[in-house]
């Protein structure tokens, strides 16, 4: 059963026996886990880091960002957990997954896609194709 809210335990080492409708954090672990709000009873683990995952605490409630897109799961389940409400969000097309996976890959190598690459990869059903920007252009964009 898909759920509409969340509860939040900070712990020190995640537990062995993962609740349903529970987000643990572990700060000294910088990691985050829940089963998948979809009701699947996936394990879904957030590592906490600068391109990953973020967690917030306003003293009362937790958010996660960005959202969870278990694309790895059968249920393809994609949300936000914001203010321990779980906010469902659209499901992606297979283009859209692997253009979100390469803004994942670039952002741990600490680079961005080309613009060319991120524009075309969710409009245009065909490969993208590499502009070369300078006097390269010239001579490799005929």
């Amino acid at each position: 059963m898909k759920s509409a809210r969340i509860t939040h335990e900070f712990v020190d080492a995640i537990p062995s026996d993962i609740a349903e409708g529970t987000l643990y954090i572990s700060i000294p672990y910088a990691t985050a886990i829940h089963l998948c709000c979809c009701g699947c009873g996936h394990e879904v683990v957030t590592p906490l880091t600068p391109t990953d995952w973020s967690v917030s605490f306003d003293g009362e409630t937790v958010s996660l960002s960005p959202s969870i897109g278990n694309w790895s799961f059968k249920c393809e389940s994609h949300y936000w957990i914001s203010h321990n409400r779980v906010r469902w969000a659209g499901k992606w097309s297979r283009r859209e997954i692997e253009l979100g996976r390469a803004r994942d890959r670039a952002a741990k190598m600490g680079t961005a896609l080309l613009p060319e690459v991120e524009a075309t990869a969710v409009s245009d059903p065909s490969p993208p194709t590499r502009r070369f920007p300078g006097w390269l252009s010239r001579w490799l964009n005929r």
